[in-house]
């Protein structure tokens, strides 16, 4: 059986002040810590090699229970961790104020626990933390029951139930927002931008729904952001680049400016920079893309936040200038940031999703596109091909099948081609993606790579430029360009220039 790599996983996540910790809580302990040794063995590798654990540490008495040595020193890293992070969440201190709180309650000391639940409240009000507002509001309820006893009447009933009314109503007004952005969400994970007519259905339903639509519905900051979110997110999924716009920066106005509420969310706040930085692109503002990236990408090393929100930044920043580079078909600066991603790939590839490690993929065959490396192009395209998630982002799948057209159309391989453009005919009807704009695409690939003759396949392309640029008008069908410039590669053939040159033109 092949040795488990959670351990190793685990210890190569930690940070420089997370390994200082855990190594100063450890010498604090009393007895045998051959626990470290396995740490420091571990932590000293770059791929887990347990045989070479084992033979480094075969006169140890510890080597012969080494499955739970290691069990044991997972549990000690996670409990350090919680030690560590304990007064960094918000969350967590609001936790160890209840149980002081419950503690001094239960010794009669209801004076002190009143200065500890004020104080917890007011946290909790801040942070908008409202079930833990909701459960401090149940306590406060007993120590006025108690004050009430010893004829202390200042502060009445009413008022406290009052309070957990409204504590309530956030509660489920945030509930609701929470369900409306799950559906949109959703329906964006499967098929992406909205051309699917049952994804579209969905976008509507949300986008009319009154918490939506109506105004001051939001009853707290953070349903707030997450009403404008989902705003911007059915707008985007519509390709309506300006209202998108415009909610998505509402979100970030209200994170920017309360602080506490942007560290609760920073998860969202990322997502709202990287939407706001994609229509930046969209209206080739690439000045302002890059400032956005540089304000996001203070984050990347900074220990305050965690692996994952630091590994969110790493790839929401490279992937936003792969994007700019594509665009701006400055393929040889795109080439500098796929070297960068991958020497990090593999310790990344543990902590990304399929979806963003797809996104990726076809990111980097579009800069090897643009290079004229076709066969590094393939590479990656087919990384995406062999790895069909039928419930996961299928425009990702469908456009890397067109691509993977044009590249082996570029290549040469013409009889392989005509193959392809079967088995993407069929993908297409199946997923019902096989749009105007998809066919026109398939057919002039096929034409062309049937067609010897380099007059006629000019004629052809000229054809094929002019149908795209008719279809392109249309606001639906210009979601193709979020994937590959159709437009830019049919001027790179016709006037026999390279795609940058060929991008540079339409951007002047």
């Amino acid at each position: 059986m092949k040795p488990s790599n959670e351990l190793f996983n685990l210890i190569k996540s930690l940070t420089k002040s997370e390994k200082r910790f855990f190594k100063l809580s450890s010498s604090l302990q009393s007895g045998d810590k051959n626990y470290l040794k396995i740490f420091d063995a571990i932590d000293e590798q770059l791929e887990y090699n347990e045989p070479l654990i084992k033979e480094r540490f075969k006169s140890e008495k510890f080597i012969k229970h080494f499955p739970s040595e290691k069990n044991h020193l997972y549990k000690l890293i996670l409990k350090s961790l919680r030690s560590y992070y304990s007064d960094n969440s918000i969350s967590s201190i609001l936790q160890q104020e209840i149980k002081n709180i419950e503690i001094l309650y239960r010794k009669s000391l209801y004076e002190e626990c009143e200065k500890f639940l004020q104080r917890a409240k007011k946290m909790a009000i801040e942070h908008e933390k409202f079930y833990y507002h909701f459960e401090l509001i149940g306590i406060e309820k007993m120590l006025l029951e108690e004050a009430f006893e010893e004829g202390k009447f200042n502060r009445s009933i009413d008022d406290l139930i009052e309070e957990e009314k409204t504590v309530i109503s956030k509660l489920r007004n945030l509930a609701e927002y929470h369900v409306l952005y799950s559906k949109v969400n959703l329906a964006f994970r499967s098929e992406g931008y909205t051309r699917d007519e049952n994804a579209r259905k969905i976008i509507d339903e949300v986008s009319e729904n009154h918490l939506i639509k109506a105004k001051d519905t939001a009853l707290s900051k953070s349903a707030a952001t997450i009403c404008y979110y989902t705003q911007g997110f059915c707008h985007s999924a519509n390709n309506e680049k300006d209202l998108s716009f415009i909610a998505f920066l509402q979100v970030k106005k209200i994170l920017d400016d309360n602080p506490p509420l942007r560290t609760d969310l920073i998860k969202r706040y990322i997502r709202t920079i990287y939407n706001l930085i994609k229509i930046h692109i969209y209206r080739k503002e690439f000045r302002s893309a890059f400032k956005l990236i540089e304000e996001l990408r203070k984050g990347e090393n900074d220990e305050k936040y965690s692996v994952d929100t630091r590994i969110r930044i790493f790839r929401t920043c490279y992937m936003a200038e792969l994007d700019i580079y594509e665009k701006l078909g400055e393929f040889q600066e795109g080439l500098k940031i796929v070297k960068k991603i991958e020497e990090n790939l593999e310790a990344f590839k543990d902590k990304s999703s399929k979806e963003h490690l797809i996104a990726f993929y076809l990111k980097f065959s579009l800069i090897f596109i643009g290079l004229g490396d076709f066969n590094k192009g393939l590479f990656w395209i087919n990384k995406i091909l062999n790895d069909n998630e039928k419930l996961l982002r299928q425009d990702l799948y469908s456009y890397a099948r067109l691509i993977n057209l044009i590249i082996h159309f570029e290549l040469g391989n013409y009889d392989l081609v005509e193959y392809l453009i079967k088995s993407t005919q069929r993908f297409l009807n199946k997923k019902n993606r096989d749009f105007e704009l998809e066919t026109l695409i398939i057919s002039n690939i096929k034409k062309l790579s049937k067609c010897a003759d380099v007059e006629k396949q000019k004629e052809i392309l000229i054809q094929f430029r002019e149908r795209l640029e008719e279809l392109f008008i249309i606001p639906d069908n210009e979601i193709l360009f979020n994937y590959f410039d159709f437009l830019s590669w049919t001027d790179s053939k016709i006037d026999n220039i390279p795609l940058s040159k060929a991008i540079q033109k339409r951007l002047l």
